[in-house]
C-alpha cells in the first residue's frame, strides 16, 4: 500500500466510485411500482429504464465485471455520452427490508425522469411521507397551512415593518430566469407570495437576494405535473386552473423551505455560511489543481468575486435551467447535497475551465470570464461530467483532512 503511485490511487477512487454507480434493473422497477401503486410496464420507455438496462448491457458486453468495476477511462466515455451508470444498491430480497426512501436517492442520483421528477423531489425533499398511506392527507394540510400562512400574512406586506423586504422582492423577481416565466403576471405573483410568506416566518435571514432563484426549479418541475409540453418555459402557466396553481404554489413554498432549512445559514446576517464555503472552495481548489489557484492569486482575483454568486445561487446564474434541474437531481439524493456536495461541484466547476483560465493573462479578463462561463449550450451529457468529478473530488478529499488544510 505504501508503494501506491498516485495513477493506482485514482484508478481505486474510480473502481469504487463506480461499483456505488452499478445497479440491476429488479429494485427500479420495484421501488417505482411501490411508489406509484401501478404496474411495472407503466415505465417502459422512461430514461429510468434505459439507464436499468445499461448495467446489465456492460456485463453482456464485457465492459463490467460481474463485482461491477469500471475502468476510469470507460467512466469518463460513459459521462461524456450522457449515459450515466446506474448505481448499485438495488433491491434484491423482499421490498420491506430495505429503506424505499434510501433505494430512492440511490436511484435518483443518476438523473430523475421528467414523468417521476414531481413525486420524486416531494418524497427526497422530505415533503412527503414515505408512507404511501399518508401522502395525500399530508397534501392537503400541508397545502391548506400555507394558505392559511397567506391569509394571515401577505396583507402585512404594505406595512411599514414588511415594505422594504416586499420591495426587494418585487425588484428581485424580474431578474430571476428564465425570461419568459419571469414575465408572466401570474408567475409574478405566485414568486411574491411564496418568497414573502418564507421571509416573514423565518425572521432570522428574512429575505436576501438569492432566495428568489431556488424556487424556480420547484416551480418548474411541479408545473410540469400537470402539463405535457417539453418546454415549460413557453408555456402560459395562466391557463391552468386556479387549484392547479394553489397546488403547485403551496407544494413549491414547502419544498423550498425544506431546501433552505439546510443552508440557512448561507442567508443569515453577513451571510457566514457561504463566507465560509468560498474559503473552503479556495483551500480545496489549492489542493485540486494549485497551478490554477496559483494563477488566480497571482491576477489578483479574489474567490469571492466570482465563487460568491456559485454558493449564493447554488450555480443557476451559471448554467441553463435544464442543468440546474438535473444538478438537483443529484443533490437531493445526496447527504448535504446543497451545502457540502454543492462544494465539491464547484470545485470541479471551475477546474472545468482550466485552459481557458491559465490562458488569460489580464485580471479583467479573466473577473469577466469567471463571471460569465460559455455553458449556454450545456446539457445532461456535461453535467454528468461534472458530477462524476465532483463525486471523486469529495470521495478523495471529504474524509483527508490533511489534504484539505493548509
Amino acid at each position: 500500500m505504501a508503494n501506491q503511485t498516485h495513477g493506482d490511487r485514482e484508478e481505486m477512487l474510480y473502481l469504487r466510485y463506480m461499483k456505488k454507480v452499478v445497479m440491476t434493473c429488479t429494485g427500479m422497477f420495484m421501488l417505482l411500482s411501490e411508489v406509484y401503486r401501478q404496474p411495472e410496464t407503466q415505465f417502459y420507455g422512461s430514461k429510468f429504464v434505459t439507464a436499468l438496462c445499461f448495467s446489465n448491457s456492460l456485463e453482456q458486453q464485457g465492459q463490467i465485471s460481474p463485482r461491477g468495476e469500471v475502468s476510469r477511462s470507460r467512466a469518463c466515455e460513459q459521462g461524456r455520452q450522457g449515459q450515466w451508470p446506474p448505481r448499485q444498491g438495488a433491491v434484491t430480497g423482499h421490498p420491506s427490508k430495505v429503506s424505499r426512501a434510501k433505494e430512492l436517492r440511490k436511484l435518483s442520483w443518476s438523473g430523475i425522469p421528467k414523468q417521476v421528477r414531481p413525486i420524486a423531489w416531494k418524497l427526497l425533499s422530505g415533503y412527503l411521507p414515505a408512507n404511501v398511506d399518508r401522502r395525500e392527507s399530508t397534501l392537503q394540510r400541508k397545502r391548506k397551512e400555507y394558505f392559511a400562512f397567506v391569509e394571515q400574512y401577505y396583507d402585512s406586506r404594505n406595512d411599514e415593518s414588511h415594505q422594504d423586504t416586499y420591495r426587494q422582492i418585487h425588484i428581485d423577481i424580474p431578474r430571476m430566469s428564465p425570461e419568459v416565466l419571469r414575465l408572466q403576471p401570474k408567475v409574478t405573483e405566485i414568486f411574491e407570495r411564496i418568497l414573502f410568506i418564507w421571509a416573514i416566518r423565518h425572521p432570522a435571514s428574512g429575505y436576501v437576494q438569492g432566495i428568489n432563484d431556488l424556487v424556480t426549479p420547484f416551480f418548474v418541475v411541479f408545473v410540469c405535473e400537470y402539463i405535457e409540453e417539453e418546454e415549460v418555459e413557453n408555456f402560459d402557466v395562466s391557463s391552468l386552473p386556479e387549484e392547479v396553481l394553489q397546488n403547485i404554489e403551496a407544494d413549491s413554498y414547502w419544498c423550498m423551505s425544506k431546501l433552505l432549512d439546510g443552508i440557512q445559514d448561507n442567508y443569515t446576517f453577513a451571510q457566514p455560511g457561504i463566507q465560509k464555503k468560498v474559503k473552503m472552495l479556495e483551500e480545496l481548489v489549492s489542493r485540486i489543481d494549485e497551478q490554477v489557484h496559483r494563477h488566480l492569486d497571482q491576477h489578483e482575483v479574489k474567490y469571492l468575486q466570482f465563487a460568491f454568486r456559485w454558493m449564493n445561487n447554488l450555480l443557476m446564474r451559471e448554467v441553463p435551467l435544464r442543468c440546474t434541474i438535473r444538478l438537483w437531481d443529484t443533490y437531493q439524493s445526496e447527504p448535504e447535497g446543497f451545502s457540502h456536495f454543492h462544494l465539491y461541484v464547484c470545485a470541479a466547476f471551475l477546474v472545468r475551465w482550466r485552459k481557458e483560465i491559465l490562458e488569460e493573462k489580464d485580471f479583467q479578463e479573466l473577473l469577466i470570464f469567471l463571471q460569465n462561463l460559455p455553458t449556454i449550450h450545456w446539457g445532461n451529457e456535461e453535467i454528468s461530467v461534472l458530477l462524476a468529478e465532483a463525486y471523486r473530488l469529495k470521495f478523495a478529499f471529504a474524509d483527508a483532512p490533511n489534504h484539505y488544510k493548509k
